[in-house]
């Protein structure tokens, strides 16, 4: 595999557990809220990082990080993904995957291995206006529906997300994904932020309390619901 970058320390991307995250190109989707733009549009632009690098590093950092996190672009892209994970579990770290789930097939490889300890799945939008929030004309739907009942059932660690954007999201939309994601253990709410390299500019956030409000709202179909980049609900 090839990274184009590795945040050599996150408490952050894997909860409860100490973890580094590594960061792999391109992706099948083209959200224009996407904060990544260079790794999707532009992947063989940015600086390579060889899995041998990623791997020896692990292996100097035994003992004190826990576990890796694989997020993009998109990782289930990369053929190389399942023995890139396999070798991070011999070397006995925890592994994360984060993924838009267009890849059922490889989550169902993946799990079926036992070469992952935590999934991550990005919710774009409500059914009815995925493709437009991915950035495409048309998507396959069922994709992203296989890969949720994948991870439901999985019996691990997981969650989805989705990064609540003004222009794309309404409470209508909010309230269409608890009804899709009924019973799921863990959604989270992120707040979005213009990183100055998005893929579409001129798009906007909501304030800690718009989020807020919207998680009293989607209480009822998870069995936790959390709020990300924000600390309005500590408050």
């Amino acid at each position: 595999m090839e990274f184009h970058g590795i945040n050599k320390t996150t408490l952050l991307d894997f909860p409860k557990h100490l973890a580094c995250t590594v960061f792999t190109g391109r992706c099948n989707l083209r959200c224009p809220f996407c904060h990544n733009a260079d790794l999707v549009l532009q992947p063989d632009t940015q600086p390579v990082i060889t899995e041998e690098t990623v791997l020896s590093f692990l292996e100097r950092r035994k003992g004190t990080l826990e576990g890796i996190c694989v997020t993009g672009g998109e990782p289930t892209l990369q053929k190389d993904l399942l023995p890139f994970l396999a070798r991070c579990k011999e070397l006995g770290y925890l592994t994360k995957l984060d993924t838009n789930g267009t890849r059922p097939d490889v989550i169902r490889a993946a799990l079926e291995q036992n070469l992952l300890d935590y999934i991550a799945m990005d919710i774009k939008n409500s059914p009815a206006r995925y493709a437009e929030t991915a950035g495409l004309s048309a998507v396959r739907f069922s994709d992203f529906e296989n890969s949720v009942e994948l991870i439901k059932n999985s019996g691990l660690p997981y969650e989805f997300r989705t990064t609540v954007v003004k222009e794309l999201h309404t409470k209508e939309d909010l309230l269409a994904i608890g009804e899709w994601l009924q019973g799921a253990k863990c959604y989270a709410l992120q707040v979005f932020r213009d990183s100055g390299n998005l893929i579409q500019p001129g798009l906007s956030g909501y304030t800690g309390k718009e989020l807020a409000a919207f998680r009293e709202l989607l209480l009822p179909y998870f069995d936790e619901v959390l709020l990300r980049g924000t600390d309005y609900q500590k408050k």
